[in-house]
């Protein structure tokens, strides 16, 4: 593997191939004295103003989801990001994230504030006219106007473009007028304005997006009755006729894809965020109620099983909020000072890949947190009248929105693909100098002793079986590549695994230099942990799929320098690891890493 590329900055998908040292990685350990005020404001304004409410919103109050839209407002907390000459406060992408990680706290109102500040306001921000920004964007961002974005339809979800809603220009090409009807549009319910995705006389080339101010012709329908998110508004939106200036158009005709999906990847990274600060929660609730739980006794946290499980939901979270810190981190350094729309966008679309992976990770770290959650809560986990349940039941849509985990997983080894084949990162190249390594093996030597080696040394060649699963499909299959899913699916969880692997050790090894080994303990022992267990994931992936695309001599040689990769000179101790972790957790009373 390659040593890191001397450059000011990693590109996007090149953590496969290159390697980044601890003190260039992003952490929460760098969060500035003004990065950590405004996540506590914000947690302090989710803990007091909204979860008191979320039994009225749950009963679709939707006056009261305003009065806290309205209040966010207030705080600066729907503009974080947005330009102070529009009424934003103009701060950093890991402001905006911190902001997500604590509305995760939320429960369903995390997906209304998702819609506000998100899908349903960066349209009109980055490619709005002047008076369209004018106009809305300062009302959306004060909570004075509720936003949604509408784009899925009964018949295209993930094939956005299959949407059959149209626009047509009127005769005296003043005005559009839409028909059609989208599906599952958060905050439907109470919207005054919508971004609607159409096609402009019903072309697939001419897919744009327009605002439409909610009226008789624009309007929502009934409430969704939903098995999660229930304190969040969705509905259908019905346009029958709706008329609007030419000017309501957002962007150029045939913008709407290149629209959609660039705001989509802005979701994908916040929402790596905003499950983080879910996980946090409900881990924080499952292990005060495993410390105030007696059986035989004895509080359950006693016992390893449950110690177990308390520590494995740490060790998820914190992987989770490393990987989700890193990215945004990236996405900091490579917009620098530049402050400007097109810098920003352009630096949240470099990093597409890790944006998607932090949404599949995380909201499937999310998933594996509050299900053991139920499961430490035993019976009293499926009663309503228990966090658990509610947790469990609200985090199963994160795998779903901002581009199903399925589509997101395709989306990683494709782009990488992508970028390599327009020259944007040496992966070929790199590909090429595997193919040398492994026909022609050399010995190594290394005796490196320091604090993680061997965990390093695997992430490394997780990187490596990475690079060899997914160069090998694509020389087998060229430009049929994307039609072989099931082999893509498992390249890209080779690559997340790969890339969870290298953040959780680059984070340890970071808090280790700077508080020392000793002080450093759990978070060395988490680390420690997930790379044993991935590298297991890694190897099973690996050789089922080079089940499917190596046969003979090939697929041997694959099988050879596989073993070779992903074999562990040092197994850790993991029983005993958990339960440092598990101890720390339950004398704490809390999450505390």
């Amino acid at each position: 593997m390659d040593t890191r590329l001397e450059k000011e900055y990693m590109k996007g998908g090149e953590f496969l191939i290159a390697d980044q040292t601890a003190a260039e990685v992003f952490t929460p350990e760098d969060f500035t004295d003004e990065h950590r005020m405004i996540g506590d404001t914000c947690r302090q304004y989710i803990d007091n103003e909204v979860v008191p409410n979320l039994p009225k919103l749950e009963g679709h109050e939707w006056g009261v989801a305003r009065e806290l839209l309205q209040k966010a407002g207030e705080l600066g907390l729907l503009g974080a990001n947005i330009p102070e000459d529009l009424g934003g406060m103009a701060l950093d992408q890991t402001s905006g994230c911190i902001i997500a990680e604590m509305v995760g706290r939320g429960s369903g109102f995390g997906s209304t504030y998702g819609a506000q500040t998100s899908i349903g306001l960066l349209p009109i921000l980055y490619w709005g006219s002047d008076e369209l920004k004018k106009e809305w964007v300062p009302k959306i961002i004060s909570g004075e106007v509720v936003s949604a974005y509408c784009l899925t339809e009964s018949g295209s979800g993930s094939d956005a473009l299959g949407a059959k809603c149209v626009a047509k220009l009127t005769d005296d090409g003043q005005h559009y007028v839409l028909n059609g009807e989208k599906m599952w549009i958060t905050n439907g319910g109470f919207a005054d304005v919508y971004l609607v995705f159409a096609k402009v006389d019903g072309e697939k080339e001419k897919f744009s997006c327009f605002l439409v101010p909610r009226s008789e012709n624009c309007r929502p329908g009934a409430e969704e009755h939903k098995l999660g998110i229930k304190s969040s508004s969705t509905t259908a939106v019905i346009l029958s006729d709706a008329k609007i200036p030419v000017g309501n158009l957002i962007g150029n005709v045939g913008d709407g894809a290149k629209i959609a999906f660039n705001v989509l990847n802005v979701g994908r990274f916040k929402l790596g965020a905003s499950v983080t600060g879910g996980a946090k929660l409900a881990l924080h609730e499952a292990i005060r109620y495993a410390n105030e739980r007696h059986q035989f006794n004895k509080p359950i946290s006693s016992f390893g099983a449950i110690k177990h499980k308390l520590a494995e939901m740490a060790i998820r979270t914190w992987v989770a909020e490393s990987i989700t810190y890193r990215t945004v981190g990236m996405i900091d350094a490579l917009i620098g000072d530049d402050h400007g729309n097109d810098k920003k966008l352009q630096s949240i679309e470099e990093y597409a890949v890790e944006s998607s992976i932090n949404k599949v990770a995380c909201s499937e770290a999310l998933d594996y947190v509050v299900d053991e959650m139920v499961q430490i809560y035993g019976g009293y986990g499926y009663s309503a009248d228990y966090p658990a349940e509610k947790a469990y039941r609200d985090s199963r849509i994160n795998r779903i929105f901002e581009g199903t985990n399925e589509i997101n997983r395709l989306l990683i080894p494709g782009q990488l693909m992508k970028r390599a084949m327009k020259g944007k990162i040496g992966l070929l190249q790199a590909a090429k100098a595997l193919q040398d390594e492994i026909l022609n093996p050399q010995m190594s030597f290394d005796e490196d002793t320091s604090l993680l080696a061997d965990e390093t040394k695997l992430a490394q060649n997780a990187k490596k079986v990475a690079l060899m699963v997914l160069g090998t499909a694509a020389q087998k299959y060229m430009m049929t590549l994307a039609d072989q899913q099931e082999v893509l699916l498992n390249c890209a969880d080779v690559i997340m695994d790969a890339y969870q692997m290298e953040t959780a050790i680059l984070r340890a090894k970071k808090i280790a230099a700077k508080d020392g080994e000793d002080a450093a303990g759990r978070y060395v022992d988490m680390a420690s942990v997930y790379c044993n267990d991935a590298i297991q994931r890694v190897e099973a992936k690996a050789k089922n799929t080079i089940a499917a695309i190596a046969e003979g001599d090939e697929g041997r040689t694959l099988l050879v320098a596989l073993k070779r990769f992903t074999k562990n000179n040092s197994p850790v101790n993991t029983v005993a690891a958990r339960q440092r972790i598990a101890d720390v957790l339950i004398s704490a009373n809390t999450y505390t890493f």
